[in-house]
């Protein structure tokens, strides 16, 4: 919008009434005077015509056209500046006499068939105005007619028709305007005069205020507004000069204030200067106080975890033993508190870790449903203890292989799971894992723990993230524990790129959902057709509890399997099965299966799979010899019922009983007696020989004396610590390749990033697990084949087609399809396996037979898959190829039996 000054305006409002109203009195005048002017021009014309109709009367009467003439004549002459033509008609519209021959008469004259005017009447033609008035014959005297032509009889006698000239009034009319146009241009003049006036007399001050203003707004506070003033534009001055007075007073107790403040500031400033030097003095002793703090409590780790150490494992030990009932409970007992205590160590440790920032998440390859499944199993007797029924849920969009860190996501999962065990007393608890998304790097995931439990308060959840607290002190003394479970998981999913939020009512139940991404491993095998064999055969669900059987219902849709579903087995549709799986409801008090139901289960299905609370896993070896294939401890997961399901369908010929011990010789090293005794009794379960000792010196010396598999050893031990007993081991040339794993309670600074960079190849924390221990001792087994312990492959034959057969789910086509492919496969992969030998390319040569592997593992072809399984770990763990050249070898010469014996075959 345009900005007009007040100068501009004033004039525009002074200007503009002015030239509106001469305009309009101007415009009125001129008309006013225009139409006046014509109509004098026909008031003259009318007394012209009108007296020349009544004199014509005579010459018509008596038809003297002289009479008339010299009439109409006399008056052309004495009007000539109005008048153009005067012209006379009779009452036949003939021209009877007209003062100008030499108009054209047509326009006087009256269209032919009108009556002639009855009284005066006036037409408009351009610049002529046409008058026409009748002539009347008011009387008649004989004696003046005597000797002369009869007097026309009728009325009119005809008309009289004059043309008067508009031009003779039109220079009047100029002038009319001429004047008003003057007057106007007067009339603005004038008003000009006055707005100048007015605004020298107002917008001047206004100027000279607004000025003062801005030298004011600009810091010029002793500037004033000056002149005489009128009116309120004078009582405006005085406002500004007195808020100019009001400025410079405020400005100098302002000013005052300033200089005031400054000095306050600097001394404060300076005050701050000496806490900042107390501050730091005070932030390193603190950071000293953190140091010895996180010394503190790795030594208190391996302190504690020391005697717990011999405690858990010599109580697992003394349980394999034959005890009574009462002996057998106490050990329960000490096993279950000393477990307890084992947790609270490590909440404690694992918060300290998360609060001194050096807990960092490891990123390795593991199976999500296996990891899970562990977490759930462990978790899963607690539940069963109090009624709870306790479920497992992954959708089928869920990548099975992933990378990641396990054991803090199986953390994740105990707290959880245990939280809702704790407080819930009867219902269920269910875990789902649902796909939030993914791309070709990660996948976003989100874990849900629900319970029927009793919830928590509104007012109480803002305590439920807050360390050492829980939602209630009743609750707390009730349930035991740190309050600090929900406090880790929280700082474990902000650290796996997630979080973690809850909803909970009193009574109602809580639903926890933690957030958390990982990578995707894409060069993880799979098996595209396990579960081929499962092709068309049957199976019949039975569970009681909806919420279990929803869960497992979704697992089997993703198996190629048959599924019929009933709550009871009456409720089962009256047909055979190949397999029968029998959930038995979860109680508090277990009951034995009767006779009755086992019958009937055999009687309806080929095999029959039982899947029983944790209580009940004592019937078990029971069940199994009254007819029952197999028992699994609920909850149903697929990793635990589909090898169970494919052992009873897809058996091959060569399994054979696993061996009791390894062929190992193990050092172990340990400066703690109890400890050292464990170790050493959990050794002589698994592995042939046994080496102990307890200190550096000594595991040094034993190394120097003879070839070891395999050493464990301790870290915190007196002189030699196990680091610098490592590396002389490792320095020794027999000992170049041997693992060592380290042992040890240490949680905090022993982290196994820092143990492998100082030369380990394994890291075993106590106290130690069995299981651990022996997946640990098979890991670094020469020669031994740990998938479902295939007898030796010297002993497998190059081509088996039965097995081919039951690969293929029986089906001849599929078999001769899938060993076809494996032929076509074999040249390229001999060309690759030389090509990478000559280059000496280890990771493609293991990624090569990998692949080899995995299209051997369903051609009827157990020889070359057990060569490619040896070859592929024995490649993982050492990329040196010269070393495995024999079994490089081997392969390329069973690939060529393979050859012969399938083409022999095929050609059958």
């Amino acid at each position: 919008m345009t900005k007009y000054s007040l100068r501009a305006r004033m004039m525009i409002l002074i200007l503009a009434p002015t030239l509106m109203i001469g305009l309009l009195l101007s415009t009125f005048f001129v008309v006013h005077r225009y139409n006046e002017l014509q109509r004098q021009l026909m008031d003259a014309g009318a007394n012209i015509i009108e007296p020349l109709a009544v004199s014509s009367e005579y010459g018509m009467a008596s038809h003297s056209r002289d009479a008339v003439r010299e009439l109409v004549s006399l008056l052309h002459r004495r009007h000539s500046a109005i008048v153009r033509a005067i012209t006379v008609f009779d009452d036949n519209n003939e021209v009877f006499v007209t003062s100008n021959y030499q108009q054209h008469g047509d326009l006087l004259r009256l269209p032919a068939g009108v009556e002639p005017p009855q009284a005066l009447a006036s037409e408009r033609h351009g610049n002529v105005i046409i008058l026409r008035t009748p002539i009347l014959s008011e009387t008649w005297y004989p004696d003046e007619m005597r000797g002369k032509a009869l007097k026309p009889t009728g009325n009119p006698l005809g008309y009289v028709a004059i043309e008067l000239d508009l031009q003779s009034v039109r220079l009047q009319q100029y002038k009319e305007v001429f004047v008003s146009t003057l007057l106007l241009l007067f009339c603005l003049c004038i008003a000009m005069l006055f707005a100048y006036r007015l605004m020298r007399d107002v917008t001047g001050p206004i100027r000279n205020m607004v000025s003062t203003v801005d030298r004011i707004r600009r810091g010029q506070l002793d500037s004033r507004v000056e002149g005489h003033m009128l009116g309120e534009l004078d009582i405006l001055k005085n406002g500004i000069n007195s808020m100019a007075m009001s400025l410079t007073a405020y400005h100098e107790e302002m000013q005052h204030n300033i200089d005031q403040a400054t000095s306050d500031l600097r001394e404060t400033l300076e005050q701050m200067e000496i806490q900042n030097v107390e501050l730091d003095l005070a932030r390193k002793r603190a950071q000293e106080a953190a140091r010895i703090k996180s010394e503190f409590l790795a030594n208190m780790s391996h302190e504690l975890r020391t005697p717990l150490n011999g405690v858990i494992g010599f109580t697992r030990q003394t349980l394999k033993t034959p005890l009574s009932a009462t002996q057998r409970d106490y050990l329960n007992t000490i096993e279950r508190s000393a477990n307890n205590l084992l947790s609270i160590i490590n909440d404690v440790l694992d918060f300290s870790k998360l609060e001194a920032g050096k807990l960092v998440l490891e990123s390795i390859p593991f199976p999500l449903r296996a990891t899970l499944d562990e977490t759930i199993v462990l978790l899963a007797p607690s539940a069963h203890e109090k009624g709870l029924e306790i479920t497992i849920s992954l959708q089928s969009d869920v990548p099975d292989n992933v990378i990641g860190d396990p054991l803090r996501l199986q953390q994740i999962v105990t707290n959880l799971i245990g939280n809702a065990v704790k407080f819930t007393e009867r219902g269920n608890i269910a875990l789902r894992i649902d796909k939030r998304a993914q791309n070709h790097e990660k996948i976003e995931l989100t874990l849900r723990v629900q319970d029927s439990g009793i919830g928590i308060a509104e007012e109480q959840q803002s305590q439920l993230f807050q360390a050492f607290r829980q939602a209630d002190a009743s609750i707390s003394r009730r349930h035991g524990g740190t309050g600090l479970g929900l406090v880790i998981t929280q700082r474990l999913a902000n650290e796996m790129g997630g979080d973690i939020t809850f909803q909970s009512r009193p009574n109602e139940g809580s639903t926890f959902w933690v957030h958390f991404s990982l990578d995707l491993n894409p060069n993880a095998s799979s098996n595209p057709h396990a579960l081929m064999a499962l092709q068309g055969k049957r199976l019949a669900y039975v569970e009681e509890n909806a919420i279990a059987a929803q869960a497992t219902l979704n697992m089997l849709s993703s198996t190629p399997l048959e599924v019929s579903y009933g709550t009871s087995l009456n409720a089962l549709p009256d047909a055979h099965f190949d397999i029968l799986l029998m959930g038995m409801p979860v109680s508090r008090q277990p009951r034995a299966i009767p006779a009755e139901l086992l019958q009937r289960q055999l009687a309806i299905a080929n095999s029959v799979i039982m899947a029983l609370p944790s209580q009940m896993l004592i019937y078990a070896e029971e069940l199994k010899a009254r007819g029952i294939d197999a028992c699994i401890a609920k909850p149903v997961t697929y990793t635990r019922l589909m090898p169970i399901v494919l052992e009873l369908h897809t058996r091959t010929l060569y399994d054979l009983p696993p061996s009791t011990r390894l062929p190992l010789t193990v050092l172990a090293v340990d400066d703690n007696p109890a400890n050292l005794k464990l170790i050493g009794a959990l050794l002589q379960e698994q592995v042939e020989h046994t080496l102990l000792c307890d200190s550096g010196e000594q595991a040094i010396a034993i190394a120097r004396q003879q070839r070891l598999d395999v050493i464990l050893m301790d870290i915190q031990m007196p002189e030699i610590d196990g680091i610098r007993a490592s590396e002389i081991i490792r320095a020794m040339p027999q000992h170049q390749h041997t693992p060592i794993v380290a042992v040890t309670a240490h949680a905090i600074d022993g982290d196994r990033e820092h143990l492998i960079k100082a030369g380990m190849n394994d890291y075993l924390a106590k106290p130690i697990n069995e299981q651990k221990l022996a997946l640990l001792l098979a890991r670094y087994s020469p020669g031994v084949v740990h998938e479902s312990q295939p007898v030796p492959h010297l002993q497998l034959p190059s081509l088996d087609w039965s097995l081919a057969l039951r690969q293929a789910a029986n089906k001849t086509d599929l078999a001769e399809e899938m060993l076809g492919m494996l032929l076509d496969f074999l040249p390229d992969v001999a060309q690759q396996v030389e090509q990478f030998m000559e280059e000496k390319d280890a990771q493609r040569l293991r990624d090569i037979i990998h692949k080899l592997h995995g299209s051997a593992s369903y051609s009827g072809v157990p020889r070359l898959k057990q060569l490619c399984l040896q070859l592929e770990k024995s490649l993982r763990q050492q990329e040196d190829i010269a070393e495995f050249e024999p079994e490089i070898f081997e392969l390329l010469d069973e690939m060529e039996n393979v050859a012969r014996e399938a083409k022999r075959l095929l050609a059958r």
